[in-house]
């Protein structure tokens, strides 16, 4: 880890969601939903998560569908829950 960068945020989940908005956007979400943000690209996505679950690629899962950023602060039932991710089809313009 790059001693000079920035230290991880006291957010040390232990599962981190990567996908897209929406509107195709892309954001990450940990799984107690207090921690994650959007990003300009996949690659910036990916180092977030990266940086702050320690650098655990098994901790980072890509989501195949829709995955909306709620950053309201409200923690979900179980830590773990998957409500605010909408599985399914993207349309192509």
């Amino acid at each position: 880890m790059d001693k000079k960068g920035e230290p991880p945020s006291t957010c040390r989940a232990k599962l981190f969601r990567v996908g897209r908005n929406g509107r195709g956007n892309w954001v990450v979400q940990d799984q107690s939903g207090l921690c994650g943000g959007m990003f300009v690209n996949r690659t910036e996505a990916v180092k977030f998560a990266m940086f702050e679950n320690g650098n655990r690629p098994q901790a980072v899962i890509m989501v195949p569908g829709i995955l909306e950023l709620d950053m309201s602060g409200k923690p979900r039932a179980g830590g773990g829950s998957t409500s605010s991710i909408q599985v399914g089809v993207a349309r192509a313009a």
